[in-house]
């Protein structure tokens, strides 16, 4: 006689499944031929729609329940094939309500009690945590989306600014992105230094040249000026065809003297840049040497933001603003004017050479003007020797015509010297 025959059958199963009866999980005991024999009463509590599934195919049951196919084929080849499966993501549908259970289930085997060889599984109910880290999920997406709308909004203004730049002197610009300009019509009065210049017979020019070779003369000078300019702290007001307007003392300042010798610096480089680029201009067709005449003037003005409230434009007002134009237009072609104002503040450092006094119109006395020489210190001389763009000597000549990227410049420089030391290896 055998062991299980000593004992009621039904109570044994019973039994066995006393640690499933009030479980939180949906628990079944189905036989060796799937058959289902018990269920808890969370199983009829999860599965309402079911009934009594007292010896139904639990296969069968998957599949009233909604169970897609191949999840019902993995569960089969699961416990006959590894004797155990788990399938973490069931989606069951009862009257429009979706929930999601994780399915576990395994073989039971027991060498004293045949009738207990089956499978016991449970339905874990994971709705809950399934919509949090759907919810979570769904979050991350939404970060990421967020993220990249931030870097192609923030690629688009990268790129406006950049366009923005062209358009603004650089510390104006600065002064905007950094919030120190609140876009209102705000102005306040200061000492600066202001400077004019101009292109001798720059109407003739424009009528000889095609407008191709205009637009290169003209944008490459405008650009090594500007470049110049920005290099000597200079905040470059506008262009006016060819003239080229410039102030020192804002938005910073370093001192009334100090500005005023770097607008007179500024002014030489100037000169010697466009001597330096002659050469250039004449391959693209100037007919003659392109000469440039300035002038320079320091006094109180007033500076800011003028305009409507639909466009504003950061510039200069005042009477050494139309004195610094009148002196450009009074200066020889290749020479920098300057007022007695600007002179006092740089004779210590700038050779002058007194000119005369001329009656401006609009000014109520005369003013005495100088025409700069030189600096007479050796460092401003040395100084401007290292900033020139043109070198010659007895067998070679290097004039660098774009300044923008010196780096560059040198690079081509290596490049030619390559080639000839082929050429003399050949």
């Amino acid at each position: 006689m055998k062991v299980e025959d000593l004992f009621n059958q039904k109570n044994i199963v019973e039994l066995s499944f006393f640690n499933f009866r009030n479980a939180i999980t949906a628990a079944y005991y189905a036989n060796e031929d799937f058959e289902i024999l018990k269920v808890n009463d969370n199983f009829l509590q999860f599965f309402p729609v079911l009934g009594n599934v007292s010896n139904a195919y639990f296969p069968d049951v998957l599949e009233q329940l909604g169970v897609p196919g191949v999840q019902i084929d993995t569960w089969i080849t699961g416990i006959r094939e590894d004797g155990a499966v788990r399938i973490p993501e069931i989606h069951i549908s009862d009257n429009g309500n979706s929930r999601v259970y994780a399915l576990m289930s395994a073989r039971t085997k027991d060498p004293s009690f045949s009738y207990l060889n089956g499978i016991q599984g449970q339905f874990v109910d994971r709705t809950e945590e399934w919509a949090l880290r759907h919810e979570r999920e769904e979050l991350l997406e939404q970060k990421i989306r967020d993220r990249e709308i931030i870097e192609e909004k923030s690629s688009q203004l990268e790129h406006l600014a950049t366009r923005l730049a062209k358009y603004l002197s650089p510390q104006i610009y600065e002064s905007i992105f950094a919030g120190k300009q609140d876009g209102s019509t705000r102005t306040k009065r200061k000492n600066l230094t202001i400077f004019f210049s101009d292109i001798e017979h720059f109407t003739d020019l424009s009528d000889t040249l095609e407008p191709e070779r205009l637009t290169s003369v003209i944008n490459s000078y405008l650009s090594e000026m500007s470049a110049i300019a920005i290099q000597c702290g200079g905040t470059i007001d506008k262009f006016i065809g060819d003239a080229v307007m410039v102030f020192f003392g804002d938005p910073e300042s370093d001192g009334e003297e100090e500005d005023a010798l770097k607008a007179v610096e500024m002014a030489l480089l100037m000169q010697q840049r466009v001597g330096e680029l002659q050469s250039h201009w004449k391959k693209l067709g100037v007919p003659k040497h392109m000469r440039v005449r300035m002038g320079i003037t320091s006094g109180f003005c007033t500076v800011g933001n003028f305009g409507s409230e639909k466009r504003l434009d950061y510039t200069v007002l005042g009477g050494p603003v139309n004195l610094a134009s009148r002196l450009e237009g009074l200066a020889e072609p290749g020479c920098v004017l300057i007022s007695e104002s600007t002179c006092n503040l740089i004779s210590e450092h700038v050779a002058c050479e007194p000119v005369g006094e001329i009656n401006p119109k609009g000014f109520a006395r005369p003013v005495e003007v100088f025409k700069v020489l030189e600096f007479r210190s050796a460092e401003h001389r040395d100084r401007m020797l290292r900033r020139r763009l043109s070198r010659s000597g007895s067998h070679v000549e290097v004039n660098v015509i774009d300044s923008s990227n010196i780096r560059a410049a040198i690079e081509e420089l290596r490049r030619i010297q390559q080639d000839f030391e082929q050429q003399l290896d050949s």
